[in-house]
């Protein structure tokens, strides 16, 4: 798949107005915007691990493809949903455990960039990385 490798954060699009709809507090977004963020995927078959390592913490996450499974943004925000594949995105869905919001996210190779596009109450961003 495609999207193995190590991504490193390269920039964002509107990636603090997402984390102000969250309600992430003022300080959050403002370390959010330089976490300097770092992710090597590994997919076998429709098992994934995903390593992010950052500024404020470093996470190993596996997951199967259309199995619900709990995580924590970075600001702590308590997350319940799956990825699944559709065409060539890998898409995924999670609920909010504290208001029953969902964040959708879609992650896209785009040329020789990993493009994550979040939509969270009708606010976009994108963070785009680079192989690194």
């Amino acid at each position: 798949m495609t999207f193995n490798g190590t991504w490193k954060i390269d920039r964002n699009e509107n990636y603090e107005k997402i984390m102000e709809a969250m309600g992430v507090n003022v300080m959050k977004r403002k370390l959010g915007l330089h976490d300097n963020l770092k992710m090597t995927i590994q997919q076998d078959g429709d098992k994934f691990i995903i390593k992010e390592s950052s500024n404020f913490r470093t996470l190993d996450i596996e997951f199967t493809l259309g199995v619900n499974f709990d995580y924590s943004l970075a600001d702590g925000t308590e997350v319940s949903g799956s990825w699944n594949i559709e065409g060539n995105k890998l898409v995924g869905s999670f609920t909010r455990k504290d208001n029953g919001k969902v964040l959708q996210v879609c992650r896209e190779i785009v040329g020789d960039e990993l493009v994550q596009t979040s939509v969270y109450e009708g606010v976009e961003a994108k963070r785009i990385f680079k192989r690194g």
